[in-house]
């Protein structure tokens, strides 16, 4: 199934029904009285988080839900029949914004939250509801209100405790298949990871944590080189950020640097996040490299083929996620 994180819709609720201009006729009852009946209330667009769904795929084939309208109401006190609601599934962690305002309409995520995206319209009173004392026979009716309508945007932020940051090639898919059952591709070229894979880690008896692999970014993701900025809104719910580092590379600490700059300039409130920096692939040379650490982040170094390291940090990423 190909992953699709981002999509534009459009919702378009119900008309309301306008109400009856109606009077009773019946043999031998002269002046029965007003009897049109009201409309039926137009339906409703609402959008739903189901945990089974794990892409938007579907609706980027699928932009436009238009609802029926509700029924005129009819003579004899006949009220029309309201529209059915539409119900649109996507995954839990979709973000729905109106696109014209920019604003967040709703942050789904927990399955099974819902909420009323387009609301229909109204249905119109019939002529017997004006009916009173001063007034027998009213002609008096109203027409249903229009449905909501607008443009929206639906985008996935995947759910996760750990967000794992780095160039290509720096590990990320590996250790996530080393500490977890998530099955990512990997291979020894970069980009073989180009979706968010998500895994969960046990760290002992009834206690885990989600990680969430990110495909590796490069300089300039967060201006959209390599589609860094489609990834990097996958960090965005992490409370752990875990920076891998190579430990093959020339320059360590400027790669790590080099992280932080795109994560600051997507986002720069990330930087307020716990990290905790791994040097990989410590099982190919003797001597851990140096590398300077700004305030707060702790270094670990690990090697998922030879499974150095790991459990210590596992423990150590529930511990902070504990607190």
């Amino acid at each position: 199934m190909k992953f699709i994180d981002y999509v534009k819709i459009r919702v378009e609720a119900g008309n309301g029904g306008s109400g009856c201009l109606a009077f009773h006729r019946e043999k031998f009852i002269s002046k029965g009285g007003p009897s049109g009946g009201d409309g039926g209330r137009g339906a409703s667009v609402m959008i739903k988080a189901d945990a089974q769904l794990h892409t938007l795929q579907d609706l980027q084939y699928h932009k436009s839900y238009k609802a029926d309208r509700g029924n005129h109401g009819e003579g004899g006190n006949r009220h029309g029949k309201s529209g059915k609601d539409i119900e649109i599934l996507v995954p839990v962690g979709t973000i729905i914004k109106n696109r014209e305002t920019g604003d967040i309409i709703a942050d789904l995520q927990l399955d099974g939250e819902s909420i009323i995206v387009a609301k229909g319209g109204r249905g119109g009173r019939g002529n017997a509801r004006f009916k009173s004392p001063t007034n027998q026979a009213p002609r008096r009716i109203e027409e249903g209100k229009p449905g909501e309508a607008f443009d929206i945007d639906l985008e996935l932020k995947v759910l996760a405790d750990v967000g794992l940051v780095g160039f290509p090639n720096a590990g990320k898919s590996t250790l996530l298949s080393v500490v977890s059952r998530a099955k990512p591709e990997i291979a020894d070229y970069p980009f073989t990871t180009l979706t968010p894979n998500l895994g969960i880690v046990k760290s002992g008896p009834f206690r885990s944590f989600v990680m969430a692999d990110i495909p590796g970014l490069i300089e300039g993701a967060h201006e959209g080189k390599g589609l860094g900025h489609q990834f990097l809104r996958h960090v965005e719910r992490c409370s752990v950020l875990l920076f891998l580092i190579d430990g093959n590379d020339e320059d360590p600490t400027a790669s790590y640097k080099a992280l932080l700059h795109e994560i600051d300039k997507h986002e720069a409130s990330l930087l307020k996040r716990k990290r905790i920096v791994a040097i990989t692939k410590t099982d190919s040379f003797q001597d851990v490299p140096n590398i300077e650490l700004d305030e707060g982040a702790e270094l670990f170094a690990i090697s998922s083929h030879a499974k150095i390291g790991l459990e210590k940090l596992i423990f150590r990423i529930q511990d902070i996620i504990d607190e």
